[in-house]
């Protein structure tokens, strides 16, 4: 099993930033696929960031690339998710999820992937 804490959301205003953490607890996160996930009210999940095992990989969904940053500290067990330039359309619980099919992670049924985070609020006021 991995737990997954979510910390670093906030209120912020339009072009401001923030850095989400995701401390993993159980089993070392060097061991899986990581990403964040959002959810804006209303709508469903999406596709953040992910990060490869190794971290030699990283993906972005289009609306955050040149804004968003994933990173991974292995000797912390922690994933990271710098966040610049905010706009309101940012607006979501954020979420960190770890698995061993980045496939699913990137394209898929992401219920199905095997551990999740309860999520930390990101409100971006403009």
């Amino acid at each position: 099993q991995v737990q997954l804490v979510e910390s670093g959301g906030g209120l912020v205003q339009a072009g401001g930033s923030l850095r989400l953490s995701c401390a993993a607890s159980g089993r070392a996160i060097s061991s899986y696929a990581m990403g964040w996930f959002r959810q804006a009210p209303g709508k469903e999940r999406e596709f953040v960031a992910v990060i490869s095992t190794s971290g030699a990989n990283t993906y972005y969904r289009d609306s955050v690339k040149g804004r968003f940053t994933i990173s991974k500290d292995n000797a912390q067990n922690t994933v990271y998710l710098q966040m610049n330039s905010l706009n309101a359309e940012d607006t979501a619980v954020y979420y960190c999820a770890a698995d061993w099919r980045i496939a699913i992670m990137l394209k898929g049924d992401y219920s199905t992937l095997a551990f999740w985070g309860k999520g930390t609020l990101v409100t971006v006021s403009s």
